[in-house]
């Protein structure tokens, strides 16, 4: 079974080769279904518009929101074609894994000019991060 950080590496890579390839600014949905058909290729589980419920007061919301994918059931990923990600899309995919107790999710910009202005880390208490090949290392005594 793979590792959280290893699918988040797959879906990263997956994702900077389509953004190279198909450029920026086409349709979410023509990314997530791309991506997805991608990932699948893969070897990962991929599902699609996956309905979340929302509890609140008592209440059971059966629809409270659509994940764009969930990845191998652990993984979420957020897409959005826009010029820039705005703090609330952050705030967003934050809310999301905490409905969905999950401890990573990517939040993917296709709309950004550089693949690397889109990609952003999200994290709900998410510890293991010694697998990650996304984190950032800085050098003793910076």
């Amino acid at each position: 079974m793979r590792t959280i950080e290893e699918l988040a590496a797959q879906v990263v890579d997956a994702a900077f080769h389509l953004h190279k390839d198909l450029g920026p600014g086409l349709l979410e949905s023509v990314y997530e279904v791309v991506l997805a058909r991608l990932l699948q290729e893969r070897g990962l589980r991929v599902e699609r518009q996956v309905p979340v419920a929302i509890r609140y007061a008592g209440l059971r919301f059966d629809e409270g929101f659509r994940a764009d994918l969930v990845v191998d059931g652990r993984l979420l990923v957020e897409l959005k074609s826009v010029e820039a990600i705005l703090p609330v899309h952050g705030k967003q995919v934050l809310t999301y894994l905490r409905l969905l107790d999950m401890p990573l999710g990517l939040l993917l910009n296709f709309g950004a000019s550089t693949f690397k202005e889109g990609v952003k880390r999200v994290v709900n208490d998410h510890q293991d991060f010694a697998a990650s090949r996304l984190r950032v290392h800085q050098k003793p005594n910076e």
